[in-house]
């Protein structure tokens, strides 16, 4: 079966990391979370997928910049470990190797380590700071530089690999196949249903599929009816009743929604940082309609580009939304929260159901009044 094009670097970084072909580090460039998780479960199957359970933390390492030095990174990668034959190191915060300063230090330990790595240890960069749009050629001009950067200093020793934004039809083709290898029918008008109605965003598709897989057992076919059924009048409406609640300051209502949304998910750490992603998605949403003056619902189809729209049902909606809030510096704060929420989790906390219910009741409190130097400042550290 031929490759899908949205996926085919990824396809050929998976291929490579399985090989004796395999670099000694890899740029994962792209916010695209769906290709992320791929190339990340590629590489530790690949290297540590045998090893037994009580090895792999020894084996995996997530450091980020804003913590760790580069020199302590690289310093981790070159020292064998003795208690795992094989090391996945993932680095993130790479955007803080391109801030103000030549850094030329730091590059040339990047250089040094390269010209001899370790060959018990594979060094993948995220640089999740960009955004590929699925035609290249309309990436935004920012992106674009920080894009080539990349490719001019850790290219030079690394591969690239782009996690661009799936093409619609791209992702139809893999509900389709995808179903298929699930051992459901997944009609066409129902595909398409389920793409235009998430806007092929690749995490949502995944997760919906799986559900309407077991929905379907039975009779193995998913038809138009069911996606209506169970995306379009769940999840998602769910979501936006949630931001909408938000954006009226009205904490009951959210801490109630944002209960159901709980309540109708496995609970578990997926599922907690599934909701966090949504959030983060709907408040960028809006952040791009108050941006744009967006007013009514045949604009905002050319603000927001394909694979990141909101379902049609959802637009006027997010536009009432948008303008309750007074500010770009509003809506960056709640991504700000967001974005804490989301390291929050993803530390293994005692109780994620509480952090899920602060975030809430800490996006619906107003701001408090700061100096405009201040919000400029985070707004820069945020860009």
């Amino acid at each position: 079966m031929a490759s899908i094009r949205s996926f085919a670097s990824v396809d050929r970084f998976v291929a490579e990391v399985a090989s004796p072909a395999r670099k000694g580090g890899y740029v994962l460039a792209g916010d695209e979370i769906f290709l992320y998780e791929r190339c990340r479960k590629a590489a530790l199957d690949a290297l540590i997928g045998s090893m037994d359970s009580g090895l792999r933390e020894f084996s995996v390492s997530d450091l980020d910049l804003s913590e760790t030095s580069i020199f302590g990174a690289l310093d981790r990668a070159r020292t064998p470990s003795l208690m795992a034959p094989m090391q996945v190191i993932f680095i993130r915060n790479i955007k803080s190797l391109y801030t103000r300063g030549a850094k030329k230090e730091e590059f040339a330990a990047i250089a040094d380590y390269f010209k001899s790595p370790n060959p018990q240890a594979l060094l993948l960069f995220v640089a999740d700071h960009i955004r590929i749009p699925a035609d290249a050629r309309r990436m935004e001009l920012q992106d674009k530089d920080k894009y080539e950067r990349l490719r001019e200093t850790l290219g030079e020793w690394c591969g690239m690999v782009e996690l661009a934004r799936v093409d619609e039809q791209d992702a139809i083709r893999w509900l389709t196949e995808e179903a298929l290898r699930e051992g459901t029918v997944l009609d066409a008008d129902a595909a398409r249903e389920m793409a235009d109605a998430l806007g092929a965003d690749m995490m949502l598709l995944a997760s919906e599929l799986e559900k309407l897989v077991l929905y379907t057992a039975e009779r193995q076919r998913i038809t138009l009816g069911d996606v209506e059924t169970m995306v379009l009048a769940a999840k998602q409406r769910s979501l936006y009743e949630l931001t909408d609640a938000i954006s009226m300051k009205d904490k009951a209502r959210a801490l109630a929604l944002l209960q159901g949304l709980l309540n109708a998910s496995d609970g578990g750490e997926d599922a907690a940082i599934g909701h966090l992603y949504m959030l983060a998605r709907t408040f960028r949403q809006m952040l791009v309609i108050l941006e744009k003056n967006v007013r009514d619902s045949r604009a905002i189809w050319q603000a927001l580009w394909q694979g990141f729209r909101m379902p049609p049902f959802a637009a006027e909606d997010l536009i009432k939304q948008a303008r309750r809030y007074k500010s770009r510096r509003e809506l960056m704060r709640a991504l700000r929260l967001i974005a804490r929420a989301d390291v929050e989790l993803r530390s293994s906390p005692p109780d994620k159901k509480l952090v899920l219910e602060r975030l809430v009741l800490e996006l619906c409190a107003e701001p408090k009044a700061q100096s405009a130097w201040s919000s400029q400042q985070q707004e820069m550290a945020w860009a």
